[in-house]
């Protein structure tokens, strides 16, 4: 018994999520696939910024913490921060992280 078949239609669907290492921005609880407080549209409009202590929030957060401080420390860490440049595609492990 043989069976053809023949698809006469077909319907992707995707979903996305940072890879961040954890669900959540520390800065306003929100998760990184929505928007943060200040955002009005979640994806490229909220992007997730890494520090170079490798610390992840929403740009619009640590923006905002950042100027809020006299110290430019994570917010986590307390290490000087600093935000971690943009990894290539050639760039190996953790190149489809988005960074400023």
């Amino acid at each position: 018994m043989t069976w053809n078949i023949e698809i006469k239609n077909w319907h992707a669907v995707a979903a996305w999520t940072w890879d961040a290492g954890d669900d959540v921005c520390g800065i306003c609880r929100m998760p990184f696939d929505g928007c943060p407080p200040d955002g009005k549209y979640p994806g490229e409009d909220s992007p997730v910024v890494w520090g170079v202590c490798g610390h992840a929030f929403h740009l619009q957060c640590i923006t905002k913490w950042l100027s809020a401080q006299t110290e430019q420390r994570c917010p986590f860490c307390r290490r000087n921060w600093e935000f971690k440049a943009a990894a290539t595609a050639e760039g190996g492990p953790g190149a489809n992280q988005q960074a400023a």
